[in-house]
């Protein structure tokens, strides 16, 4: 990566940061899913442990997940099988949002031109916006992620006297799985955004990547289908191939004349 492309980078950072208002909005939904929400489980499984909703939560464990009491068993679901989708979710809503106005916010500003002068090429253009998008998407997950477990490992240790230890899914989930799915987003969204007339027509394309997380969302509550690590594993791997085939293609097709439409 040479200097012209880190000054894009550069730029698109200042663009997002420099707009308080949407800035918090970026941190304050994934804050939300990652530190509100648990800790209401939290809670409410130290003060209502023999609650039937909670009972037929542990349900869902496999017999040799349930350790260390109701409390600790119940924490160990949330922690390890629950909160790990919504860290599939928030690359997407993060990186859609910065990703979204890569190049349309370009043509709303009319700054295109002046990018387009800049000593890169049309394609370095494409992957320096693509990167900004991700190195963002993939910052606000890290800070949700030491967020979270700082706030639950408080918790549980002021309420419940213990400590939580985190799956080996997570090494997985931030390390594989939510890059590659921040990957496939931010490609998809940006190649979008080339051609798109406005930001709301560039975010569109999010919402089909969102539908079938919401699903899984609802697979885990229900007991269909628990993420194991292995099952991660897998998904992590697919989702890396496909971002990498998805990048490779959209990095070769896009042109100055896919620009200028």
């Amino acid at each position: 990566m040479n200097r012209a492309m880190y000054a894009v980078m550069k730029k698109d950072f200042r663009g997002i940061i420099s707009n308080r208002r949407l800035f918090l909005e970026l941190l304050i939904v994934p804050l939300i899913l990652t530190i509100v929400l648990p800790s209401i489980f939290v809670v409410a499984i130290h003060f209502a442990p023999d609650d039937p909703d909670i009972l037929k939560m542990l349900e869902l464990l496999p017999q040799g997940s349930r350790t260390g009491g109701v409390e600790m068993a119940v924490t160990g679901l949330i922690l390890n099988y629950i909160l790990p989708v919504f860290f599939l979710m928030i690359p997407i809503m993060t990186a859609s949002i910065m990703a979204a106005s890569s190049f349309v916010g370009e043509k709303e500003k009319h700054t295109l031109e002046t990018l387009l002068y800049c000593p890169l090429s049309v394609k370095q253009i494409f992957q320096a916006k693509v990167l900004a998008s991700f190195l963002f998407s993939m910052m606000v997950a890290l800070i949700s992620f030491a967020a979270m477990m700082i706030v639950l490992e408080m918790e549980a240790i002021f309420i419940m006297d213990m400590l939580i230890v985190p799956a080996a899914g997570w090494i997985v989930i931030l390390c594989l799985l939510s890059p590659s799915i921040s990957l496939i987003t931010v490609t998809l969204i940006v190649r979008g955004s080339a051609k798109a007339q406005s930001v709301e027509e560039s975010q569109q394309g999010a919402v089909f990547l969102i539908v079938p997380l919401i699903l899984l969302v609802a697979g885990q509550f229900a007991g269909v289908m628990l993420l194991n690590v292995w099952i991660l594993l897998g998904l992590g791997v697919l989702c890396a191939l496909l971002a990498w085939v998805l990048l490779q293609k959209a990095v070769g097709r896009f042109t100055y004349e896919m620009l200028l439409k």
